[in-house]
């Protein structure tokens, strides 16, 4: 029977895990994402999880043992944050290079020194290179709808790769929202059992991710940029099928809000989206052409649907809770990239905001549009990036 509960994104994460029927979890610690697997230890506790739950010693191990598992073909979870994140970069290697579905959650958290425990994107964008599916979530709902997707996407033959399923720290992780959980029937005809491409069999040894030679290593990494490629097709169709079974879409590859008419289009990441349609609305009041378009998958980076809005608006602004140190946003680096060969290109400008968890309302949103607004209309970008309410 379909329910509508009321809990955190960690929360919901874990009632995913299980609707999802993972049968491995490999759990380890870390602020703020630690009631993640808190919840899923419940779940065990009281019976309602038939699976292996592994304590681990550190997040490194934890995706070890999720590779581990993943190699026998098996479904497997597991979710970390920042610094734990960051130990395990060797082995986010190791599982999409050798082309296994795990599914991860990250809640996001900013990287020190200094210390922090809330939210930016700095741990999962460091990570944007390793071969893993990227989504950025807006709200509790969208976490539940993505990870069961994702797990539909990573299993599919044509793609076989890790995916993170990103939700920022407090913002998210700590909130409380309504989300509605679809009949486990109906979440099983949408997710069949995994049905692995590979696995390791004592009785049928093989020999898998071995030293390669120089004449086809670059075979390898074409694959995984071609599963990319094919992940990019996928993600609308499976959000389409979701959409038809559960009533619920949250735009495929990007949500597009009042895009369609708008001179000024701003483009950002996760819950920041949210803030930026109220800010639309307001400015739409002004009778300001301002539009969103709120990235929900970083990669693969849905770059013709970038040229697609940028057909009919004069200015996209980028609005990154990240800052890639030397050069800009991540954001308005790959928006730049995907315009680049385009005639009559867009104006481009980016804003730096909400790093370490600072608030980002949709009144400073709207501040950004209209300085953007003012540069449009000049015909000229005065700053590349302009970092947003920074103390004197």
């Amino acid at each position: 029977m379909e329910q509508m509960i009321i809990d955190t994104a960690n929360h919901i994460a874990g009632y995913a895990a299980k609707a999802a029927r993972v049968k491995v979890v490999a759990a380890y610690p870390i602020t703020p994402q630690t009631t993640v697997v808190e919840k899923i230890a419940e779940f065990v506790e009281e019976e309602k999880m038939d699976i292996e739950y592994i304590r681990v010693e550190s997040e490194h191990s934890a995706m070890v043992a999720c590779i581990g598992a993943a190699v026998t073909g098996v479904r497997t979870f597991t979710a970390t944050s920042a610094h734990g994140l960051a130990l395990m970069h060797e082995t986010l290697h190791w599982a999409s290079g050798s082309r296994l579905p795990i599914v991860m959650v990250v809640v996001n958290r900013a990287m020190g020194a200094p210390w922090s425990i809330w939210p930016d994107f700095s741990d999962s964008l460091s990570q944007r290179d390793t071969g893993w599916l990227q989504f950025y979530c807006a709200d509790n709902q969208e976490v539940f709808d993505t990870i069961i997707q994702a797990y539909k996407l990573c299993e599919n033959e044509r793609v076989f790769l890790p995916a993170m399923v990103c939700l920022e720290g407090f913002i998210l992780s700590h909130t409380y929202m309504p989300v509605k959980i679809p009949d486990q029937e109906e979440i099983d005809a949408f997710l069949p059992l995994y049905k692995s491409g590979w696995t390791l069999d004592i009785n049928n040894p093989i020999s898998h991710a071995n030293l390669v030679s120089p004449e086809w290593f670059m075979e390898f990494r074409y694959m995984i940029q071609e599963a990319m490629e094919n992940a990019k097709q996928l993600i609308p169709k499976i959000d389409r099928e979701y959409e038809k079974r559960f009533g619920i879409t949250h735009g495929g590859l990007i949500e597009k809000y009042k895009c369609e008419d708008a001179d000024l289009i701003l483009l950002t990441m996760g819950t920041m989206g949210s803030d930026a349609k109220i800010a639309v609305d307001s400015l739409r009041k002004e009778g300001l052409k301002v539009g969103l378009a709120r990235i929900r998958t970083f990669r693969p980076f849905p770059t013709e649907e970038i040229g697609k809005i940028a057909e009919h608006a004069q200015m996209l602004t980028a609005v990154d809770r990240h800052i890639s140190f030397g050069m800009e946003g991540f954001l308005a680096s790959e928006i730049k990239a995907s315009l680049f060969n385009k005639k009559d290109k867009s104006l481009v400008a980016g804003f730096i905001a909400g790093l370490g968890g600072r608030d980002v309302t949709s009144e400073t949103i709207e501040k950004i549009a209209k300085k953007s607004l003012k540069w449009m209309h000049s015909g000229k970008v005065e700053k590349e990036t302009t970092w947003v309410d920074l103390r004197e």
